[in-house]
């Protein structure tokens, strides 16, 4: 652990450097597997890109034993991490595109990774958009880092669903912004990462923004507990969601309704 700080009053951010200088050898989107000895094990994203490979970044929630122990943590201090898992953003998609980027509170974490992968690598896409919603402005995570975001071409917009007496910025749900936002849809790729309400709503507006399916990608959250695609506790359907995702195209998720709970192909998207 090379430095710990909290940033709001539930999530710690924190940085990490593998021993013997090895790197992590993760790509934006993926997650490991964090262990503290007496406290059990849990995945968390990686929120930091692989172009700065010496150290990476992770961002906890505290809700529960040993994300309480991690909180507890000191520099120095050691903890177990196996990964990366799984299958990340599709950078090579990206090309030559412009980027929609919608996410909804933790939503943002994994995303990070993303964005400081663009930033580093400009020409990885054309226009980058980024719409990020939370419940209130105290639950705002990387906001003293978007004015960077900004200065590398990025267009970020943050709207929060109850403001407080000093919020200045937008107010309401994520898909007022998302309605806003003009694109061209015919060389547009959409990422979604956020829970799983946000999903019908955001995957609508971008299919009536002519975004076609291929061209919108989601991020889910599952219970891994493996990594590997032997447990099963995060299967669905004929799917292991910690080695096939958890990112996905959204033509993958057609015919396995489980996995979007609040969408489905073919239903009205009003």
């Amino acid at each position: 652990m090379t430095a710990i700080d909290s940033v709001t009053d539930t999530e710690v951010f924190m940085q990490l450097e593998m021993a013997g200088g090895h790197e992590l050898g993760h790509q934006p989107g993926q997650f490991i597997q964090l262990s503290r000895l007496g406290f059990g094990e849990a995945p968390f994203s990686v929120c930091s890109s692989p172009t700065r490979p010496d150290r990476f970044d992770l961002c906890i929630r505290e809700v529960g034993n040993l994300t309480g122990a991690v909180h507890r943590l000191a520099v120095g201090d050691w903890v177990g991490v196996r990964g990366p898992f799984g299958k990340g953003f599709p950078v090579e998609k990206l090309k030559g595109r412009d980027v929609l980027a919608i996410a909804g509170g933790l939503g943002i974490v994994p995303l990070r990774s993303l964005i400081g992968y663009i930033t580093d690598r400009r020409n990885a896409c054309e226009r980058f958009v980024l719409i990020y919603g939370t419940k209130s402005p105290s639950l705002i995570l990387f906001g003293d880092e978007m004015a960077g975001w900004e200065k590398a071409g990025l267009e970020t917009t943050v709207t929060v669903d109850e403001p407080d007496e000093r919020w200045q910025g937008r107010t309401g749900v994520i898909t007022e912004p998302l309605k806003e936002t003009d694109i061209d849809p015919s060389n547009a790729v959409a990422i979604l990462v956020g829970p799983p309400v946000m999903f019908r709503f955001a995957i609508a507006e971008c299919l009536n923004k002519g975004l076609s399916e291929d061209a919108i990608f989601v991020s889910l959250e599952r219970n891994f507990q493996c990594g590997i695609g032997k447990c099963g506790h995060c299967q669905i359907n004929d799917l292991y969601v910690c080695q096939r995702g958890p990112v996905f195209c959204l033509t993958e998720l057609q015919s396995r309704t489980e996995a979007v709970e609040t969408w489905a192909p073919g239903k009205d998207q009003d």
